[in-house]
């Protein structure tokens, strides 16, 4: 049988070609070629020197190996030519970009030109001129200029196929692998001896990271580690406690405690706004809570009580007391709703700070020392293990900030389980369900009075376990530690912030912002007087770019952009769905 060709395809009964097949992008081509070829030789110029000075940190003079700055320009460059190649098909490589090319390439070039011309400049600014330069600083500058191209392909971006089916032991080693990648780049980040390095470290973490959601390949990572979660879970912990024994000195082992403390605070906190929608601004009060009662039953020498708990006993009682003080504070103001709810919390966290500051014997009884706070609280001794001293175990030197490090890591894992749990459990999904809708979910049966309550005194009781070993790390505690806003976190202000950046209802994003909102006001402590300035053109950007946050449930992410074009093909796992998301309408109807 013969088809007429003057005939349309529907006539002949030839099938037509589909939309999505002559819609297909065009292979890679030259362009490729020349971001390969641009990030080769922003390799190349880091091997040069960069300024004939030692004045720029980092020592940019010597040639024949990066330092400083350049090493992140060198990261950039390498990091191009990977997805380049990845882009035009070269075998081995292509796993790298299962979602296209072209959007991460855009990303990666930004990345290299922002960390590239940043050191430039600050060179030019801090020296004096560019005169300062040497050719590799001119080499790099004109390098970086070169993948700008990438803004110029077509976008190659593609459906997700269903990825190839490698086996358990593959499955395993790429877990391993990615935790390995992010422990050590976090590490990088926390470990930056000076303020330069540190920014120019954040421009490129930020951009590389948009490169790898776009490419498509955190999604596949993503999937894998929801398809194993108890290897995933394992190699997370693993990568996270072998942190202090990467550090020759105590300095960023501090920092890393007190993320821990914070990031653990906020995780507590995202019980009552994440998932039960509640705006607590006075949250930082049961922090407090938890740090004064440990203080007074530790053996304080200037403790009212002269008792000395062991600390299982100290943290019983500092999560119950935080309990105690969540139920009394929730009972009678739960029933208020929105701005009413937030003042009310706000003025507890004031009530809280000046009652502690008034306690000092002249204003009030003698309780807490008043504004001079209950220092000199001992080192944590759990079963003859002194948490003060440094050990010695199976050959490894453990020092004294390495065991609070260690300590807070359990404690993070056990307020991780409890969230999980929390989240999935029949309470978990009441909390939902009022959050969307209150009036829904009590036409529904649900008791939004005491769902509220439960996730007030939830949060307010892990609160209190991470205060209680924050007093014992800092040895002291004081009632200006407990504020609403201040430059120092943690505070209400920083903690809802990390909760909201992050992304709210999950559990990697509250982790993730109280990270970076600990972490860069410390590391910009450098730009003084305009500290706060950076810090805040730095979250309106972040709020104006990514609404739902750094890690989103995929139902905030689907609501924040259900007007922009292409909402529907979002590259957000199916898998955070039930893992992150605690927001299924299906859950919150249940």
């Amino acid at each position: 049988m013969t088809t007429d060709l003057t005939k349309s395809p529907e006539e002949s009964g030839t099938p037509a070609v589909t939309a999505e097949k002559t819609a297909a992008p065009q292979g890679p081509g030259l362009l490729h070629w020349a971001v390969a070829a641009g990030g080769l030789a922003t390799v190349a110029s880091t091997f040069l020197a960069w300024t004939y000075t030692t004045a720029f940190p980092g020592d940019l003079t010597v040639t024949g190996y990066p330092g400083g700055l350049q090493v992140l320009t060198l990261v950039a460059g390498a990091l191009l030519i990977l997805f380049a190649l990845s882009g035009l098909g070269i075998k081995g490589l292509r796993w790298l970009t299962p979602g296209g090319s072209t959007k991460a390439l855009r990303f990666l070039a930004l990345g290299a030109f922002a960390t590239t011309w940043y050191t430039v400049l600050a060179i030019a600014v801090q020296l004096g001129g560019l005169v300062h330069l040497e050719p590799g600083g001119f080499i790099a500058a004109v390098a970086t200029l070169v993948p700008l191209t990438a803004f110029l392909l077509k976008d190659d971006s593609r459906k997700p196929a269903k990825p190839r089916e490698i086996p358990s032991w593959a499955e395993i080693l790429v877990l391993v692998a990615a935790f390995a990648i992010g422990m050590y780049a976090v590490t990088y980040g926390i470990s930056t001896e000076y303020g330069e390095l540190f920014i120019g470290y954040l421009l490129l973490a930020g951009f590389a990271a948009a490169a790898f959601n776009k490419s498509g390949l955190m999604s596949r990572v993503s999937a894998i580690a929801s398809k194993n979660k108890q290897v995933a879970a394992t190699a997370a912990f693993v990568a996270a406690a072998a942190f202090p024994f990467t550090q020759t000195t105590d300095t960023f082992t501090v920092i890393a405690v007190n993320i821990l403390i914070f990031a653990t605070v906020a995780l507590g906190l995202n019980i009552v706004v994440g998932l039960a929608g509640l705006l607590d601004l006075g949250y930082v009060a049961f922090l407090g809570v938890g740090a004064y009662t440990a203080a007074l039953v530790s053996g304080s020498t200037a403790s009212a009580f002269d008792i000395q708990l062991p600390f299982w006993a100290a943290i019983v009682i500092g999560a119950l007391v935080a309990l105690v003080f969540g139920v009394v504070i929730g009972a009678p103001t739960l029933r208020l709703h929105g701005d009413y709810l937030a003042i009310v919390t706000l003025g507890f966290g004031e009530i809280f700070r000046i009652t502690v500051n008034n306690m000092d014997g002249d204003n009030g009884p003698q309780i807490t020392n008043g504004p001079n706070g209950i220092p000199n609280i001992p080192a944590l001794d759990i079963f003859g293990y002194d948490f003060g001293a440094t050990h010695t175990v199976l050959g490894v030197e453990i020092s004294s900030y390495a065991n609070y490090y260690l300590l807070m890591l359990l404690v993070m894992v056990f307020v991780v389980l409890v969230f999980s749990r929390a989240q999935d459990s029949r309470i978990g999904r009441a909390w939902v369900a009022i959050r969307e809708d209150e009036t829904a979910a009590t036409a529904m049966g649900i008791n939004g009075f005491r769902v509220k309550l439960i996730a007030f005194a939830l949060g307010a009781t892990l609160a209190g376990v991470a205060g209680t070993v924050q007093a014992h790390f800092q040895g002291t505690v004081l009632p200006e530690m407990y504020v609403f806003a201040g430059p120092v976190a943690p505070n209400s202000a920083f903690l809802l912030a990390a909760v909201i950046l992050g992304g709210m209802g999950t559990i990697r994003g509250p982790l993730l912002g109280a990270a970076l909102l600990f972490l860069i006001p410390e590391k910009l402590a450098f730009l003084k007087d305009y500290q706060l300035l950076a810090f805040g053109l730095a979250l309106i950007l972040l709020m104006r770019f990514r609404p739902e946050g750094l890690i989103p449930n995929r139902r905030a992410q689907l609501e924040y952009h259900e007007h922009d074009e292409g909402a529907d093909k979002l590259d957000v796992p199916e898998q955070r769905l039930s893992a992150d998301s605690g927001a299924g309408t299906a859950k919150a109807g249940a």
